[in-house]
């Protein structure tokens, strides 16, 4: 696979779903599974992982506002998928979500469009200087 990601609307129908709906159902679910078992492991699935997977999922568009959108459709997949993790473990959470908890679900949504809108953006700025992204 290339660098900068191959443009979404570049993939098929098919991968189009796979990469912006299926992959953050899977990972949501995982790091639910996670909250209800370890706290630590929830946050270094919800916070660094899911934090590069959003500006990747960012990079596959050209616009931010296609970004912003593709990553407010994939934070809320996320933390719907997450929740639904650690319902399917029956267990508290082991670590701390805000109460409620609706204010997780927004700010992960709210998060995950930032981080789209910025990868979109860096994605731009490469075409437009037509360059390699700094390793």
């Amino acid at each position: 696979m290339g660098w900068p990601p191959p443009l979404f609307e570049d993939r098929s129908p098919v991968e189009q779903i796979i990469g912006a709906i299926v992959i953050a159902m899977i990972f949501g679910l995982i790091t639910g599974l996670a909250l209800g078992w370890n706290g630590v492991v929830f946050w270094i699935l919800a916070g660094p992982i899911a934090i590069a997977g959003g500006f990747v999922g960012g990079m596959e568009h050209l616009t931010p506002g296609d970004g912003f959108v593709r990553g407010a459709t994939g934070g809320l997949v996320f933390v719907s998928f997450t929740r639904l993790g650690l319902e399917i473990l029956d267990n508290e959470p082991q670590a701390y979500l805000a109460e409620p908890q609706v204010g997780f679900a927004i700010a992960t949504t709210v998060i995950g469009a930032v981080l789209g809108a910025l990868g979109a953006t860096y994605r731009a700025s490469l075409e437009r200087r037509g360059t390699e992204p700094a390793a």
